[in-house]
C-alpha cells in the first residue's frame, strides 16, 4: 500500500500576520467603555433634541449648553455614544474643514483663506475643550506627513507645497533622504510636513469624554433610543416639533440632526450622501527594536499621495493603525452591520503594510473592522433647515470629520438660531453638494470612478475622460 504526504503550502506573511484579529474597533474594545445610558420611556419636553450621539450630536450639544446653561438638552442615541464612525475611524483630528487644503481650494476658491483659519481655531478649541474637562484621550498635536510613493506624487507633493505657502501654510518640503530621516520605508521618495495640520487622538474616548462632560454640566443622554419619526405640531418658528422613539417621545422647540451616515428622519437629505465603507487594522504593539527600525520619531499621521491612499499612525502604545486604500459602495447604500468585515480588504491592507515596512516582518494584527462613512460629491460637510428652521442638520464629512464635526455643530447652532454670522455667510454653509442619481446609475457611477482611480495611480496620476468629466462637473469620489 502506498503512502501519501501532505506537505502544506507556507502561509504568506500578510495572511499570517491576520491569523488572530478581533473583527471590532480596537478603540472600542476597551474596559474603560462607559456603560449606555437607560433609554428613553415615556413622554417629555426639551428646549433642544439632537438625535445622533457620535462626534456631531455631543459637540451640538455641548456647545449648545455651554451657550445658554438655562436650555434643557436633550441628546438622543440609536445605539451607545461613539459605536459608529466616531469610534472606529483613525483618530486623525484634522484642521482642514474641506477634506484637506486642495479639495477646500477647489470648491472654495474664494473663502479658502477664511476656511482654513476657521479651521485652526476649531482644531484649536477641541484642544481647549480637552484640557478644560480633563478628557484623557491621548491628545497629541503630531502635525501629518503626506509620503511620495510614486515618482509622479513628488511633483503633486511639490506643487501643493507651493500653494499651501501661497495662501499663508508653512508646509515643510522633504527630498528622500529628509523623509526617511523621519520615518524609515523603502516606499518613501519625498514627503509635505505641516506640523499644524493635525492632532491625533484614542476617538472612542474623546467621544466618551464628550459625553461625560455633557452630562456633567446638564445636558440629558439617553442611549439606545432610536429616533423613529420626526414631526411637526404645527406651522411657524413657534410650533413644536415632534420626535417619536421606540418607547417614547419628546416634544421639542429645535431639532439637531445628526445622524450622518444612517438614513435620516429627512428623506432629503438621502440623495447627498453614500455610505462608502472603510476599513482598518491595528498592529500589536511594536517592540523598542521595531520602533527603532522604523524610527518614527515625531509619531506624525501619514497618508501616501496615491488617489487610493493608505492613512496610519502609531497608538499611545506604539501599536500601528493602518487603514484606507479600499474604500467599497455597496448597490443600494444601506448600512449593515456585515459589512464591517471584508476579509479581502484586510488581506491587502495587510500585503501593503508589508510592503512599507518590510523590518516589521513577523508583527501581527490583533483587530480588524470597518464601518461606513457618510460621502458626498464635494467630499466636505454640508447643511440645511427645515420646517421654518426648527430643524438643522450637518452631513457630508467623508471621512475627515473628527475635527470638521466640532464646526458643523457650531453651523447647526447659529441656523437653529436664525444667527447671521461668519459661518452661516460661508459659500460652504449656503450651497449644497451635487447630488447622486439613484440606483442603478448611482452604483455604476461610483463603481466606474473607483475602477478609474486605481487606473490613475498604475498610470503615473493619469486621469482618464470619465473622472476629467467629474472633475469639470464637481462630482466625484475620492477614497
Amino acid at each position: 500500500m502506498r503512502s501519501e504526504t501532505h506537505v502544506s503550502s507556507p502561509i504568506p506573511r500578510h495572511l499570517k500576520a491576520l491569523a488572530d484579529t478581533e473583527p471590532t474597533s480596537f478603540w472600542l474594545d476597551n474596559s474603560e467603555r462607559p456603560e449606555p445610558a437607560p433609554a428613553l420611556v415615556g413622554a417629555t419636553d426639551t428646549d433642544l433634541v439632537v438625535i445622533g450621539g457620535g462626534f456631531t450630536g455631543l459637540w451640538t450639544a455641548l456647545l449648545a449648553k455651554e451657550a445658554d446653561p438655562s436650555r434643557d438638552v436633550v441628546v438622543l442615541e440609536g445605539e451607545s455614544v461613539g459605536w459608529a464612525a466616531s469610534g472606529r475611524n483613525g483618530g486623525f483630528v484634522a484642521a482642514s474643514l474641506t477634506h484637506g487644503f486642495l479639495n477646500g481650494l477647489d470648491r472654495f476658491p474664494d473663502e479658502i483663506d477664511t476656511l482654513e483659519r476657521m479651521g485652526h481655531e476649531n482644531l484649536a478649541a477641541i484642544q481647549d475643550a480637552v484640557e478644560r474637562y480633563g478628557i484623557d484621550c491621548g491628545w497629541e498635536r503630531t502635525g501629518e506627513l503626506d509620503v511620495a510613493v510614486a515618482p509622479w506624487q513628488v511633483a503633486d507633493l511639490e506643487a501643493a507645497a507651493e500653494l499651501i505657502a501661497d495662501h499663508g501654510g508653512k508646509p515643510e518640503l522633504l527630498d528622500r533622504d529628509q523623509v526617511q530621516a523621519r520615518v524609515h520605508s523603502p516606499t518613501y521618495l519625498a514627503g509635505l510636513y505641516d506640523a499644524e495640520a493635525v492632532a491625533l487622538v484614542d476617538p472612542a474616548k474623546l467621544a466618551w469624554g464628550l459625553r461625560r462632560a455633557c452630562i456633567e454640566i446638564g445636558v440629558r443622554i439617553y442611549e439606545r433610543t432610536k429616533a423613529v419619526d420626526l414631526s411637526s405640531a404645527g406651522s411657524g418658528p413657534a410650533a413644536k416639533m415632534h420626535v417619536r422613539t421606540a418607547f417614547g417621545s419628546l416634544s421639542a422647540a429645535r431639532v439637531a440632526l445628526a445622524s450622518n451616515v444612517f438614513p435620516p428622519l429627512l428623506r432629503r437629505i438621502s440623495s447627498y450622501i453614500v455610505p462608502v465603507y472603510d476599513y482598518v487594522l491595528m498592529t500589536e504593539p511594536l517592540s523598542a527594536q521595531q520602533m527603532s527600525d522604523i524610527g518614527w520619531s515625531g509619531r506624525e499621521g501619514i497618508g501616501d499621495a496615491g488617489n487610493q491612499f493608505h492613512y496610519y499612525r502609531l497608538s499611545q502604545d506604539n501599536r500601528i493603525l493602518w487603514g484606507g486604500y479600499d474604500a467599497v459602495y455597496y448597490f443600494g447604500s444601506k448600512v449593515t452591520a456585515e459589512r464591517d468585515q471584508r476579509p479581502e480588504t484586510f488581506a491587502a491592507l495587510s500585503d501593503h503594510f508589508f510592503a512599507t515596512f518590510p523590518q516589521l516582518d513577523g508583527l501581527r494584527f490583533t483587530h480588524a473592522w470597518g464601518g461606513a462613512i457618510d460621502t458626498c460629491s464635494r467630499f466636505s460637510a454640508f447643511w440645511g433647515t427645515a420646517y421654518d428652521e426648527r430643524v438643522a442638520y450637518v452631513a457630508g464629512y467623508t471621512g475627515l470629520g473628527v475635527g470638521a464635526t466640532r464646526f458643523g455643530a457650531q453651523v447647526m447652532l447659529d441656523l437653529l438660531d436664525g444667527a447671521d454670522t461668519e459661518r452661516t455667510r460661508l459659500e460652504m454653509v449656503r450651497t449644497k453638494p451635487l447630488p447622486f442619481p439613484p440606483e442603478p446609475f448611482r452604483y455604476a457611477g461610483i463603481e466606474l470612478t473607483r475602477r478609474s482611480i486605481a487606473a490613475a495611480d498604475r498610470h503615473e496620476g493619469r486621469r482618464n475622460l470619465w473622472l476629467r468629466t467629474l472633475d469639470k462637473a464637481g462630482l466625484g469620489f475620492d477614497s
